[in-house]
């Protein structure tokens, strides 16, 4: 019995600087306008944003940001199926048994032009024919088709750990 478990996070560079940047300039915007209004008696700009406007738009950039590490995406391949969940979205894990699948696959895939990029994805533009994603980073994925003709897309960072599971339980697409 061969066992393939899998857990991921965002955890791209990118992901750490866009938020410390839309943190700071609300900041530095709110301390300039103060300190405007301390020294020369006058707000900073024609049409300056409330007080709670800033602190509100400082806040939600602050959730957003606390948001994206919290995201996890969990994936284990065992002799009852597949099972995965993508918290905070799924609170518990989700089971595909193989009796569902039509096939089951690992292949390289492009996360923008498929499906518009990581996260949770259902295809570019609404494509409908590649399905459903769930990626956190990288290009590849283990690729399911169900008999119903729907597709759904893990992403995994561990191609040939996957692929040797996969193959371990092909017999049980029926």
């Amino acid at each position: 019995m061969k066992i393939f478990k899998e857990e991921q996070r965002f955890t791209q560079s990118w992901l750490v600087i866009i938020p410390i940047i839309a943190l700071i300039i609300p900041l530095c915007i709110g301390i300039y306008g103060i300190t405007q209004q301390i020294f020369l008696k006058q707000p900073f700009g024609d049409q300056p944003m409330s007080d709670a406007g800033l602190l509100f738009f400082t806040f939600v950039m602050l959730c957003f940001s606390i948001l994206i590490f919290i995201f996890k995406l969990s994936c284990r391949i065992d002799e009852n199926g597949i099972h995965y969940q993508f918290f905070p979205m799924h609170f518990s894990t989700k089971t595909i048994k193989w009796s569902e699948l039509k096939t089951a696959k690992v292949r390289t895939y492009l996360p923008l032009s498929e499906y518009g990029g990581w996260g949770f994805r259902s295809g570019f533009f609404g494509n409908k024919a590649k399905g459903k994603a769930f990626n956190v980073s990288g290009d590849v994925g283990i690729q399911l088709e169900f008999k119903n003709g729907k597709k759904l897309l893990i992403g995994t960072q561990k191609k040939e750990e996957a692929k040797r599971v996969l193959e371990t339980y092909q017999n049980k697409i029926i």
